[in-house]
C-alpha cells in the first residue's frame, strides 16, 4: 500500500461533507492519504477552512488556503486583502488561494478578475507564501500576470489543471507547479490532461482530488455515490502513473517529497 500521499486540494467544508468530516479523513488515512491541504474560497470559506484545519487534533494533518476564486471577484475590495494578511498569519495556513482567472463562466467580470488576482499574487510576494492558482480558458492572461512576477512563479501551483501539453510546457517554463486532479480519468475530457502529464517531471507535479468534485470516471466498479473522496487519491496517482509509465509507489514517493517542500508541511 501506497503511504505518505497528500492531497493538496480537498474542498472539505463543503455541505456535502458536513455529516461525516472526520469519517472522511479517517478513510483517506487508512488507504495511505496522511495530509490534505482544505481550499479556501473566499473570506467566508477561507477563514471556516482555517479554523477547521487549526485544531489540535489535526496539528500536522490538516493544512488550508486563504484565497478568494475568480468568481468571487466581484466581491473583493482592500479589507478583503487585509483579512487575507490576517488568516495568512495561523501556522495551518500554507497559501494564498485559490486564485486565478475563469474565463469559461465569467461570473466575476474579466477585468475585475484579472485585478483581484494581481493583488492575491502581490500579498503572496510579500507575505513571502506559495500561491495555488485557478485557470480556466484564460492561460494566455495568467501567464502575463505572473511573468511580471518571475520569483512568485516559482512558488505558484496551477491547481486542477486541465489544459494541454503546450500550457502545461508554458507553465513549467514559467517555474510554476501544477496540481493533477482524476481528470485524468474522464475518458471523454480527460486527453488533454493524459498528454501532459507526461511532460511534467515529479518535482513540479502535485496531486490532488478536488473533493467532493472530479470523481474520477475509471473505477473498474463504480461507487454508489457521485460524490468524490480524498480516499481516491491512490486511484488517480495509479491513473498518472500509467500515463507516464512509472511505478506509482516511487512517483507517489517523488510528488510528496514536492509537496512537503513546496508547502512547507
Amino acid at each position: 500500500m501506497m503511504t505518505g500521499l497528500i492531497d493538496i486540494g480537498l474542498n472539505l467544508m463543503h455541505k456535502s461533507f458536513d455529516k461525516n468530516r472526520e469519517d472522511i479523513i479517517k478513510n483517506a488515512n487508512a488507504v495511505g492519504v496522511s495530509q490534505f491541504v482544505i481550499t479556501g474560497t473566499n473570506i467566508k470559506s477561507s477563514e471556516t477552512a482555517l479554523n477547521y484545519a487549526k485544531q489540535d487534533q489535526f496539528k500536522g494533518i490538516l493544512f488550508s488556503t486563504a484565497g478568494v476564486h475568480p468568481h468571487d471577484a466581484k466581491t473583493c475590495d482592500e479589507n478583503s486583502i487585509n483579512t487575507l494578511r490576517d488568516f495568512a498569519k495561523e501556522d495551518c495556513v500554507v497559501a494564498i488561494g485559490e486564485c486565478g482567472l475563469d474565463y469559461n463562466r465569467n461570473y466575476s467580470p474579466q477585468d475585475i478578475q484579472r485585478k483581484w488576482f494581481e493583488e492575491q499574487v502581490k500579498l503572496a510576494d510579500k507575505l513571502n507564501m506559495p500561491l495555488f492558482l485557478h485557470e480556466r480558458e484564460a492561460h494566455e492572461d495568467m501567464v502575463k500576470i505572473l511573468s511580471k512576477y518571475p520569483s512568485m512563479c516559482e512558488k505558484a501551483c496551477i491547481h486542477c489543471f486541465t489544459g494541454t501539453k503546450e500550457e502545461a510546457e508554458k507553465y513549467l517554463e514559467l517555474g510554476c507547479f501544477i496540481g493533477v486532479t482524476g481528470w485524468i480519468c474522464d475518458e471523454r475530457r480527460g486527453q488533454s490532461l493524459q498528454e501532459a502529464v507526461k511532460v511534467i517531471p515529479p518535482e513540479k507535479m502535485m496531486i490532488e482530488t478536488d473533493a467532493p468534485f472530479l470523481i474520477p470516471r475509471n473505477f473498474e466498479k463504480k461507487p454508489k455515490s457521485n460524490k468524490n473522496k480524498p480516499e481516491y487519491l491512490p486511484h488517480i496517482l495509479n491513473t498518472i502513473a500509467k500515463y507516464k509509465e512509472c511505478e506509482a509507489i516511487e512517483l507517489g514517493e517523488k510528488l510528496s517529497q514536492t509537496t512537503r517542500k513546496f508547502f512547507n508541511i
